[in-house]
């Protein structure tokens, strides 16, 4: 396992590890392989995304300006991610297409 995904993997434990058990933090509907992102610079917008994404140093850049904004305690209950949707949308196309 690379030493990017596995930094990504650690923000990630380290986001959620304070709502395992939490009703609030259960998300529904996610394939396994997959995560629930909230987007958004106002409404927040839920996106499903591959895991492999994290591995990705776009994702990544996304991932550390979370941090930045939020530290590890994410007001949607989830994963927040402070960008514009375009921008987010943007970013996963081209993950998508380099996933080819």
């Amino acid at each position: 396992m690379g030493i990017g995904l596995v930094h990504a993997k650690q923000k990630l434990q380290q986001t959620l590890s304070a709502r395992i058990g939490d009703a609030s933090a259960t998300t529904p509907n996610v394939p396994k392989g997959h995560i629930a992102v909230y987007v958004g610079e106002g409404n927040k917008k839920r996106f499903t995304i591959p895991i492999s994404f994290l591995n990705n140093p776009l994702f990544r850049d996304l991932l550390d300006r979370a941090e930045e904004e939020f530290g590890f305690n994410h007001p949607m209950g989830g994963l927040t991610i402070p960008c514009s949707e375009v921008y987010f949308i943007r970013i996963t196309a081209i993950l998508n297409t380099s996933n080819r």
